[in-house]
């Protein structure tokens, strides 16, 4: 063996002194990250932290309605598609105005148990307001609530607007635009905030117990409800189920698209859950936000690998738009959960969301009910799925988790198909016969989507 103090005195001073030095610096930073591993950053760092995942996970899902609307674009006829993204940016615009002005307020200030404060314009804190003033006593009172109040607003904005992107899917190609917009106007004011109110801003859901980490229940489900109530009340697409009560496949105007929107609304899940932690001010929290993500991730990927491997048992083909859906419905089966410590769960759970819309949607076409792109099965009966199998892993109790279902959804189809059964007496909630056959985006805006390619006439309606 080498004389290894011969070898380090053989050495100069200069290069003594370095080493020396440089263990000592490891030592301290050895140290340094160890205190942060046992330890939260201080109020005002954490504060900046969670407020700051507010806003960047909050424009991640914004980004999902981009994603929405290429997923609606690419999967419906092209004579429709200039109409489809004037609703996705439109519903945008209504659910940031509508929340701020009263339904932010009705979903989490003084809820009373069932409902919040009816106020209009949300205000954040005067001390908030004040903080930049530099007194100190403002700083430690903005610091109260761990974050930003408007980075907060933020965020559970852009869930609203998930939630009335459902809706859009389903009535695409044959809903009237201005019915849309009065819909997602009372949608966000009279459904959305209370079913919010109920199970994440303290009321009596959230006091049983119930447990709905990102919204299967609060923000897919409810969008679900809606869409079923809205496809009964305007009924079917011209021409979508024969006389012969076979089922007749629209084609798509672009699969790339579609295969686009998907893709979009994955990353965009990755905010939705993991901002839904609601906290990075600490190691734990930053770990817990890890889980999450990579929950999602593997939920996504089960539910497109059992949609690719069943769609032809039990439908007859390699369908690609079905094996979409299931990518989603893996998505929205975990949310309600997604914080769950077993990896293999979250595979059980997504991969049983994506066999959920498949099945949900030969179910719904032997009912006889049309839905534009796949919305309900993959929303409603998926986001149902999820919020029941946060039991398996015990975070949640059976019956609390199916009064909160049953309530929700119960309330959200009631009061939209009372909604969608006035505004059809008062206007009419359906294009004409006529404008389905030209396409929405001639007979409404006078514009195609894409006019440099012929349209290809379609089969007669009435056959």
């Amino acid at each position: 063996m080498p004389n290894l103090n011969r070898n380090i005195f053989s050495l100069s001073k200069d290069k003594r002194f370095a080493i020396v030095t440089g263990i000592l610096i490891l030592v301290v930073c050895v140290a340094v990250f160890s205190s942060f591993a046992e330890a939260a950053v201080d109020s005002e760092v954490g504060m900046i932290l969670n407020s700051f995942s507010f806003m960047v996970w909050g424009a991640f899902v914004m980004w999902m309605c981009a994603g929405f609307c290429m997923l609606e674009s690419g999967s419906v006829r092209s004579k429709n598609v200039s109409l489809i993204c004037l609703k996705n940016i439109g519903l945008y615009a209504i659910a940031g105005l509508t929340y701020y002005v009263i339904g932010y307020n009705l979903m989490y200030v003084d809820v009373n148990g069932f409902i919040g404060s009816v106020e209009f314009l949300y205000k954040p804190t005067i001390e908030n307001t004040t903080v930049a003033d530099g007194n100190g006593k403002s700083i430690t009172e903005a610091l109260s609530p761990h974050h930003s109040p408007m980075s907060l607003w933020l965020f559970q904005m852009v869930f609203l607007t998930t939630s009335l992107s459902i809706v859009s899917g389903t009535l695409t190609e044959r809903v009237k635009i201005w019915p849309f917009f009065a819909f997602a106007i009372l949608h966000a004011i009279f459904i959305y905030p209370v079913v919010g109110a109920w199970a994440w801003g303290g009321g009596w859901l959230y006091q049983l117990g119930f447990k709905d980490f990102a919204g299967s229940t609060v923000v897919h489900a409810t969008g679900g409800a809606c869409a079923l109530a809205g496809a009964l009340v305007v009924g079917a697409r011209v021409g979508k189920f024969r006389k012969d009560g076979s089922v007749r496949r629209f084609p798509p105007s672009s699969i790339p698209v579609f295969t686009l929107g998907v893709f979009i609304l994955w990353i965009g899940w990755f905010g939705f859950n993991g901002g839904s932690q609601a906290s990075l001010g600490s190691v734990n929290s930053a770990v817990a936000m890890s889980i999450i993500i990579v929950n999602t991730n593997l939920a996504a990927s089960a539910g497109m690998l059992v949609t690719l491997a069943l769609s032809r048992p039990l439908i007859g083909r390699v369908d690609l738009s079905a094996v979409l859906n299931g990518t989603i419905a893996g998505l929205v089966a975990i949310s309600a959960g997604p914080d769950i410590l077993d990896h293999n769960l979250a595979i059980l759970i997504g991969g049983v969301g994506g066999l959920a819309s498949l099945v949900g949607t030969k179910f719904l076409e032997h009912l006889k009910i049309d839905d534009g792109v796949g919305a309900i099965p993959v929303h409603l009966f998926a986001g149902i799925w999820g919020t029941i199998a946060v039991c398996l892993s015990q975070q949640g109790a059976v019956f609390v988790q199916l009064i909160g279902v049953l309530s929700i959804c119960a309330y959200a189809f009631t009061v939209a198909f009372i909604i969608w059964n006035v505004i059809d007496i008062l206007v009419g909630a359906r294009s004409t016969l006529e404008s389905e056959r030209i396409g929405l985006d001639w007979a409404v805006l006078n514009i195609q989507s894409y006019p440099e390619f012929l349209a290809m006439p379609e089969p007669h309606d009435d056959d």
